[in-house]
């Protein structure tokens, strides 16, 4: 059973609700499902929000560059929104966004 706190469809999207800290545990957990929706489901953009996340390590910056692979793959793509300044920071030392295409509500 997927957590739906976590996952929610919405037409051909998925939204990712990423947790408080994006730590190993929680990038597996979020990696399997939604790996599971991708090959189950017909999904043509993934949107990862940030919006409760004080704290990502590399596992997470792993997570978000892989699932971007994978639905890069399919055709479809990624948007990441309500990012901090601080998870904007990591993701920019993590060269998530030389390959991922900001695209942040209000910005």
């Amino acid at each position: 059973m997927l957590n739906t706190s976590i996952f929610h469809k919405e037409g051909t999207r998925l939204r990712i609700t990423l947790p408080k800290e994006m730590d190993h545990h929680s990038a597996e957990e979020i990696r399997a499902g939604a790996d599971h929706i991708l090959e189950t489901e017909l999904i043509q953009q993934i949107i990862f929000d940030f919006s409760n996340t004080e704290f990502m390590d590399s596992s997470g910056i792993g997570m978000v560059l892989g699932r971007y692979k994978k639905i890069q793959f399919m055709g479809g793509n990624v948007s990441l929104e309500g990012t901090s300044d601080r998870i904007r920071r990591i993701l920019e030392m993590g060269g998530v966004y030389q390959m991922i295409m900001k695209e942040e509500k209000g910005r």
